[in-house]
């Protein structure tokens, strides 16, 4: 299964960095239409709460989801300064994830996983330092490269497990 994934962020990674301005609008219109998916969510589980207070944020939360949504579907390449700023941060998260596994883990995949950590956190500063200058290509680009990586690191560490441990 680690060989399946790596491949899918591979060939996911290389279109994101080959064709950068459609990976944003694409990344921006799936963002928009999973917002509204989550107000829909929040709209039907709006019944289910058990106090005013609870409904209350079920429908405000709802209605933000749905308007955000709406917003971004109707102005793709706007939200994606929005958008860009997100993903740097998330970037940022992520590198701290991975170093702070890392850290915790032992195995040859180790110093592997301390790369993709440092790497994705550096690419997420570069986005945030960067940021809303080079909005129009980053996050095709940075997150191509992003996904490279961790499809390296997966594949480099694949080749020594058992079927088991494959997930």
């Amino acid at each position: 299964m680690r060989l399946v994934t790596a491949l899918l962020l591979l060939v996911a990674g290389a279109a994101s960095i080959v064709f950068p301005f459609l990976s944003a609008g694409a990344v921006a219109l799936v963002f928009g239409a999973v917002a509204m998916a989550a107000g829909v969510s929040q709209l039907l589980r709006f019944g289910a709460a058990s106090d005013l207070g609870a409904k209350i944020f079920r429908l405000l939360s709802a209605l933000l989801y749905v308007v955000g949504g709406i917003y971004v579907l109707l102005f793709p390449v706007d939200s994606t300064f929005s958008i860009t700023l997100f993903l740097g941060v998330l970037l940022v998260v992520e590198g701290v994830m991975e170093l702070a596994a890392a850290a915790a883990a032992a195995g040859p995949a180790r110093n592997l996983v301390l790369l993709d950590g440092i790497i994705t956190c550096l690419l997420g500063g570069m986005v945030l330092v960067e940021w809303p200058s080079d909005t129009v290509w980053v996050i095709g680009t940075l997150f191509g490269m992003a996904l490279l990586f961790s499809a390296f690191r997966l594949f480099a560490s694949s080749g020594g497990e058992s079927p088991q441990t494959n997930s």
